[in-house]
């Protein structure tokens, strides 16, 4: 169970390409952010679609795949951690922001 901890799951599309970065040594990080819907009906019967935006960072290898493979509205199935991080904006003001460090990535749809 405590590999279950910190586990994330998620299936949805690019919203754009990723953004690599390669740093001193070889080190290579890509972020990238995908949209994940879901459908239900209200109170009313209507059909309502809900969407939300989920902020992801890949290194290494993984970094790699995603450099190479992703690109906007592409579907994918990653896995990841969830992870908070904070810093300062430019006025001094402490932010906090979440994003899921993914550790593998599933190409998913057809191939164009």
């Amino acid at each position: 169970m405590n590999t279950l901890r910190n586990r994330v799951q998620l299936i949805g599309n690019l919203g754009k390409d990723p953004e690599v970065k390669e740093f001193a040594g070889g080190k290579k990080m890509a972020r990238f952010s995908i949209a994940t819907t879901e459908s239900y009906e209200n109170n009313s019967g209507e059909k309502v679609k809900e969407t939300q935006w989920h902020n992801l960072v890949a290194w290494g290898k993984t970094a790699s795949i995603a450099a190479n493979h992703l690109t906007k509205g592409k579907e994918v199935a990653v896995e990841g951690k969830l992870t908070t991080r904070t810093y300062e904006d430019k006025d001094g003001h402490k932010k906090f922001i979440s994003e899921v460090v993914v550790s593998e990535i599933l190409l998913l749809g057809s191939k164009k």
